[in-house]
């Protein structure tokens, strides 16, 4: 009973799949052999070890996901941190600093301000040899 309890609490919390649940009946006592027993419950508890590698999936999927945005986003930055520099004739600390503080005054985010600064140095937008 506790591997079927697992199964459906793992599932819970699985973002992309809908709750279902299983339940085997009967209608007098001792209707279910020990062998139909010990099949539901290895039955269960490969759905719960399933649900979790689904789960896992999910999660990796999502990380996956968020690294190759802040990989986007920090050659954004990186871009327009040399702009700055090549324009002030500073460090890279010093034109981050500038960037951060652009982004603090107009209430936005650090990449947003480092977008525009790639659109203002370069009217087509600046591209690396690394873009495919």
């Amino acid at each position: 009973m506790a591997i079927a309890q697992q199964a459906a609490a793992q599932l819970a919390h699985l973002p992309t799949f809908r709750r279902m649940s299983s339940c085997i009946e009967a209608r007098h006592p001792d209707a279910f052999s020990h062998e139909d027993i010990n099949t539901a419950e290895l039955f269960a508890a490969q759905a719960a070890q399933a649900l979790r590698l689904a789960l896992r999936i999910a999660q990796l999927k999502d990380t996956s996901e968020d690294l190759n945005a802040a990989l986007a986003h920090r050659k954004t930055i990186d871009m327009a941190l040399g702009a700055v520099m090549a324009q002030n004739r500073c460090s890279r600390d010093a034109a981050f600093i500038i960037l951060k503080r652009a982004a603090n005054a107009r209430e936005m985010k650090l990449r947003d301000v480092a977008a525009s600064v790639i659109a203002s140095v370069c009217a087509d937008g600046l591209s690396t040899r690394f873009d495919a």
